[in-house]
Order: structure tokens, then C-alpha cells, then sequence
């Protein structure tokens, strides 16, 4: 006859998701690709699995975010920072460099001429993020944030 008792364990209701993650990267194409490979593995140890669609659309943020902040800081020496912040359901993306010009108000992105190479990037944000902006910190630093609403 058989006498195991198992124990019956009722699983945890999960938990809200949680987190911030800050790193200072150069201002240079590497450090533009190492920010969104950081930001991808970082989402995918907090339950936003690597191949979601919601990863892909964080990890477009992250790379145009910080292919922005290597445009204008990277021909002067200056690092740019990442900051990732995960709040109930929400992903903030912050890219802070060290030029303080003004890019344009969100909503009103400047579109390209059909020749020009670059210029895009905001016009993804815009696309992709639900909402975003940009905030002058000082005389020499800026910060542009994207946040993203995540699936529950």
C-alpha cells in the first residue's frame, strides 16, 4: 500500500515586476549596440522574454535612443547613460548624453529628406512608444525617455 502524503502548495500569485537598471556606455556604435543587447537581457531575466514582441519593440527604443545620444555626443569624447526603470506594467527608457541641444517636442519629429541617410530615429519612438519626451537637465545634459506599456 501506498503512504506518501504529498504536500499540495497553491503556486504564489505572481508578483508585479519590478526594477531599475543604470549603466554608462560610450558614446560610440558599440555602445549604442551594447545598451540594447544590456536591455534586452536585462527585460528577459525580469519575465519579458527575449522574443517577445514586446522585447523587440523595447530593444528598437534602447538602440534608437542611444544611436541618438552617439550621433550628437560621440564626434566629442562625452559617454552617454542608460536608465531603465520597470513599474507595474510599465518601461521607462531614459538615454542621458552630454549635449544639451534641443530636439523637437514629442509629436512633431522632423521627417527626412528621401536623400538623407539618417533622421529616423525619433519617427520610430514615435511610432513604436506610448509615450515619450525630453527633458533638459541642466546647461549640458539632456534626457530622452520612451515609456512602453507591457502586456499583463
Amino acid at each position: 500500500m501506498n503512504t506518501e502524503i504529498r504536500e499540495i502548495r497553491r503556486p504564489e500569485p505572481p508578483r508585479a515586476v519590478v526594477g531599475t537598471f543604470v549603466v554608462q556606455l560610450s558614446s560610440t556604435r558599440r555602445g549604442a549596440r551594447l545598451a540594447r543587447l544590456l536591455a534586452t537581457q536585462w527585460l528577459d531575466e525580469r519575465a519579458l522574454p527575449y522574443r517577445s514582441a514586446a522585447s523587440h519593440s523595447a530593444a528598437l527604443i534602447v538602440a534608437e535612443l542611444a544611436a541618438n545620444a552617439v550621433r550628437h555626443c560621440g564626434n566629442i569624447g562625452r559617454d552617454f547613460r542608460l536608465h531603465l526603470d520597470l513599474r507595474e506594467g510599465v518601461l521607462r527608457v531614459e538615454v542621458t548624453d552630454a549635449r544639451a541641444d534641443k530636439p523637437l517636442p514629442p509629436g512633431t519629429p522632423r521627417l527626412p529628406g528621401d536623400e538623407e541617410e539618417s533622421g529616423r530615429g525619433l519617427l520610430l519612438v514615435d511610432a513604436v512608444a506610448d509615450r515619450w519626451g525630453v527633458r533638459m537637465n541642466d546647461a549640458v545634459t539632456k534626457t530622452l525617455w520612451a515609456e512602453l506599456n507591457l502586456p499583463a
